[in-house]
């Protein structure tokens, strides 16, 4: 099957739950989270509107029950990046890919002035204060280091916690108030699914297919971490639920469910977080943002992604939020021509997740 780039972005917005699926319509955030398998989570006020905006009848206060309820949780499945997993996925996504982030750990301990022992002793001390449910504020755990004689000042703190997350021993619980919190991953999730290595690929492969696609194994290994032989293992392993299509004279894969779904383009206009999947898994973006844009979405292209309006499945604009006790102000930077009221329609729909009033600012 030959498909335009616009029918390709038509199919990848409705892989990615942003336009109607014809066989999937989640509920819930565990069946948001498991069909993509990991969803970007490091700035949580942004991991928490990804899931919003797929769900429309839930609040940010219903999204954080659910994750009271463990419906998901947050680590560092790959790339050393903190994202949304199925809990029971956790452990064989670790063992999968985020290990492979371990690779520079010893440079990074060693730009720190720490020393694998001191890693290792931090592990240990972590999962001591931890343990029989124990469920402890990142200021917490840090102390507990500190007082185990384990400085924890600059990034050493930050680097320990990681590294005894990857490692599969902690994982991160829900916040408290503002304060991030951590458990024992044994204890969080107890009976964790076990899948072989090659069942682990055949599963992220199709994950990942069936909510980014049109994608090519390429942008898999890249979103994963793996190997590029890796990700063509795992694509292969998934067998006839991946179906070949050609974007523009490239071949790539896409779920085999969605090749009978509409790609009529759809003039549908959203406000979607800087750090959602969107834009953030995947390397290559032409099809949804402008090479010209690009800045104004990652300014000084320091990793840090603006929140974007999209209409008709591409970036036209971007906005940032200042959350009040009474209202929540946006103030919207167009890129394109934009609707206004459209726009202001789709930001109330936000407001009304965090259950505050809106006011919009346009600058001159």
């Amino acid at each position: 099957m030959r498909l335009t780039g616009s029918e390709a972005l038509a199919l990848r917005m409705t892989s990615l739950l942003l336009r109607p699926h014809p066989a999937v319509v989640p509920g819930t955030v565990a069946e948001v989270v498991e069909w993509f398998g990991a969803m970007q989570a490091q700035d949580l006020a942004s991991g928490l509107w990804s899931l919003g905006a797929r769900l429309p009848a839930l609040t940010q206060a219903d999204v954080q029950a659910a994750l009271e309820r463990r419906e998901a949780l947050r680590t560092w499945p790959m790339r050393g990046t903190v994202h949304l997993v199925p809990p029971r996925d956790a452990r064989w996504m670790l063992e999968l890919t985020g290990v492979r982030s371990l690779a520079s750990a010893a440079t990074r301990r060693a730009a720190l002035g720490l020393s694998a022992a001191d890693a290792d002793r931090a592990v240990e001390v972590l999962g001591a204060a931890l343990s029989g449910g124990g469920r402890l504020t990142r200021a917490r755990c840090l102390a507990a280091l500190n007082d185990a004689g384990i400085g924890t000042d600059g990034q050493r703190g930050y680097h320990l916690l990681w590294y005894a997350s990857v490692l599969g021993v902690t994982c991160l619980a829900p916040n408290v108030g503002t304060e991030q919190t951590f458990v024992l991953l044994d204890e969080w999730v107890p009976a964790p699914r076990r899948l072989d290595r090659d069942e682990a690929l055949a599963t992220l492969a199709l994950r990942y297919v069936r909510s980014h696609g049109p994608v090519t194994a390429r942008e898999f290994a890249g979103w994963t971490g793996l190997t590029l032989t890796d990700a063509r293992r795992g694509v292969a392993a998934a067998g006839d639920a991946l179906a070949t299509v050609e974007v523009d004279g490239e071949a790539m894969l896409v779920d085999a469910a969605l090749l009978d779904a509409s790609r009529a383009p759809v003039d549908d206009l959203l406000v979607l977080p800087g750090f959602d999947e969107y834009l953030l898994g995947y390397k290559d973006r032409s099809l949804m943002l402008d090479a010209a844009h690009r800045d104004a979405i990652i300014p000084g292209n320091n990793g840090v992604f603006q929140p974007t309006v999209v209409q008709a499945g591409r970036v036209v604009g971007t906005w940032k939020r200042a959350v009040g006790r009474r209202e929540v102000k946006v103030v919207v930077r167009p890129l394109a021509a934009l609707d206004r009221p459209r726009v202001e329609k789709a930001l109330d729909r936000y407001a009304g997740f965090l259950g505050l009033p809106l006011r919009v600012d346009w600058p001159a």
